[in-house]
């Protein structure tokens, strides 16, 4: 018995030559009836237009190409008799990177953290979808094309690809909900963070029962005092009645935890805080867990 086939009779049972050559020709045809047909899009669109495969991609993910009369914005989609055609006016030069604008839910992470990644697929078998996270869910999961807003009105058309590559860097308390952003343009995200110190957050904070202005009176002494070395801001009530009041707070930077110490000084109860303004783009009526783009005319 050869070396080999002794590695084989520690692994498994023993079977023959004849029989492990009639394994290994079964398992031959199992493996092969799992390869893909045909060739990926981006190499068809490579061959139509004489481009290299990642301009190919951008056409792709840009919405310009059709399969069969259907838009296709997956690169590796597989193609074989199928009519393939390319925009007669498609061009990469008008390519945008975007901006989103989400509708944080109370009990839902900033997003700042990516998303699990599902496991890669071996032949013939699906991928593993990712698990399910512990904690609180990350805002991520709500960047699809059925949370886009009904009322977002800033003219662009919804690809897939505006969905992909976001960067965050505005933080938020998991128990808030309001205005965080997500962008593809390498200039807003710079922005976002070089700004940060210098840019004015609005939050409405919303307090158990009736608080009228001498309770906010802790709070400005505390304002006062060097040795607590708070951040500079503003608050004042917004409205009152019985049952609650709101409270607005402006202050420059994300200070985390901020409106919870202010509130624990002047005894108040916070039943919740949002979000509403950062810098000059506001949340608006963006209903909560759904985003819109950031319009042309918008800066942060």
């Amino acid at each position: 018995m050869t070396r080999w086939s002794i590695c084989v009779c520690m692994s498994r049972p023993y079977h023959s030559r004849p029989a492990l050559l009639r394994l290994h020709h079964q398992n031959k045809i199992h493996m092969t009836s799992f390869t893909p047909e045909g060739e990926r899009l981006s190499k068809r669109i490579m061959q139509l237009r004489d481009c290299s495969r990642r301009e190919a991609e951008q056409y792709i993910e840009a919405g310009f190409v059709r399969v069969d009369g259907v838009v296709v914005e997956e690169p590796q989609f597989r193609v074989s008799q199928q009519n393939v055609t390319l925009d007669a006016h498609a061009t990469l030069l008008n390519l945008q990177s975007v901006t989103l604008i989400l509708n944080k839910p109370a009990g839902w992470t900033d997003g700042l953290e990516p998303l699990p990644v599902a496991r890669s697929a071996q032949p013939g078998r699906q991928s593993e979808p990712p698990r399910a996270p512990r904690g609180p869910q990350n805002v991520r999961s709500l960047l699809t094309p059925a949370q886009h807003s009904k009322h977002d009105h800033s003219g662009v058309r919804l690809l897939k690809s505006h969905l992909t590559r976001l960067d965050a860097s505005v933080p938020l308390e998991y128990e808030a909900s309001g205005l965080v952003a997500f962008t593809q343009d390498f200039r807003t995200q710079r922005k976002l963070v070089e700004d940060m110190p210098f840019m004015e957050h609005e939050l409405i904070i919303d307090v158990r029962g009736e608080v009228l202005p001498d309770a906010l009176r802790p709070i400005e002494r505390a304002m006062r005092d060097e040795r607590l070395r708070l951040p500079d801001f503003k608050i004042s009530v917004g409205s009152a009645n019985p049952e609650r009041s709101k409270l607005r707070l402006a202050v420059k930077g994300s200070h985390l935890g901020l409106a919870v110490y202010l509130c624990e000084l002047a005894g108040l109860d916070i039943i919740g805080m949002r979000r509403i303004r950062l810098g000059r783009v506001s949340l608006g009526d963006l209903e909560e867990g759904t985003w819109r783009y950031l319009a042309e005319g918008e800066r942060f």
